[in-house]
């Protein structure tokens, strides 16, 4: 599969990447991967641990994730009840199976001369199916990797915040999410001035910069999305300076938030790196 990205799209990603959200359009919004029924049989063949569900209907923003509500349902059975079930369904790192792997692979390598003349070489490519009920929610969280969210069928709105956006995601939140901690933001009506609202439809697509807080509404009709992600080796670095923050507010200091792209953040990196070095070397 080639030349899905038209050349439009291209140049108005390299306008805005790294740092700006935009839509875009894409050209296979009718892959046949990317039917329910394919992705039913996808989810089958998943190891389990890379498969999440849950009721999406009614639940207000700013749900933790440990709080979100069980809908009763397999996923599989979620999916097949997925227009009426008001749940959300997401298949994770797809690129398991080895025809998502392709897929991925093709639609990225479209991108890959923008993406590293830019940021660097491309790592830890993965891929993520959204599949949700009219209506579904999801719940505002940022992404720790770059993001290009395809839409396959339905219609979703998503809303975006300024990037690492101190209003809305302290940096209290970004040290305690990189040590394992809630996924999901906290949320205060007033939050809602702050951000941009991206409609898109099948054959359209949304750039998500990394660090940008977002939360995603679907329309009237069953909603199936792609998640293309990658990670360089500057947001590795950025990662790793709010891990070294957390130690440093560990021992009393108050330390500066991390600098955003095209600033570097290489000294607390190599702390970060320093420590679990010696961590590891004395067994901790």
């Amino acid at each position: 599969m080639h030349g899905v990205i038209p050349d439009s799209s291209k140049q108005r990603f390299r306008d805005i990447y790294p740092l700006v959200p935009a839509r875009m359009a894409h050209g296979f919004a009718d892959h046949p991967l990317l039917t329910l029924d394919a992705l039913a049989g996808l989810a089958a063949r998943m190891r389990p641990d890379t498969l999440e569900h849950n009721a999406a209907i009614d639940v207000p923003l700013g749900t933790p994730t440990t709080k979100l509500p069980p809908n009763g349902l397999t996923t599989l059975q979620t999916i097949e009840q997925i227009e009426t079930c008001g749940s959300w369904v997401l298949l994770r790192e797809i690129e398991q199976d080895p025809a998502y792997a392709v897929l991925m692979a093709d639609v990225l390598g479209e991108l890959r001369p923008i993406i590293e003349a830019r940021t660097g070489p491309m790592h830890k490519l993965r891929a993520f199916i959204f599949i949700s009920s009219p209506q579904a929610v999801t719940q505002p969280h940022f992404d720790p990797e770059y993001n290009i969210l395809f839409q396959a069928h339905g219609a979703k709105t998503m809303t975006l915040f300024p990037t690492a956006d101190d209003q809305i995601v302290g940096q209290r939140f970004f040290e305690s999410y990189f040590a394992g901690g809630q996924r999901y933001l906290p949320w205060r009506e007033e939050h809602g001035q702050r951000g941009q609202a991206i409609a898109i439809e099948p054959g359209e697509s949304i750039f998500v910069p990394l660090f940008a807080p977002h939360h995603v509404k679907v329309h009237e009709a069953v909603s199936v999305s792609l998640s293309l992600t990658w990670c360089s080796a500057w947001s590795f670095a950025a990662i790793d300076a709010h891990k070294f923050n957390r130690r440093l507010r560990r021992l009393g200091l108050s330390p500066a938030a991390p600098r955003l792209f095209p600033a570097g953040n290489r000294v607390k990196a190599l702390g970060e790196r320093a420590a679990q070095r010696i961590e590891r070397a004395v067994g901790r």
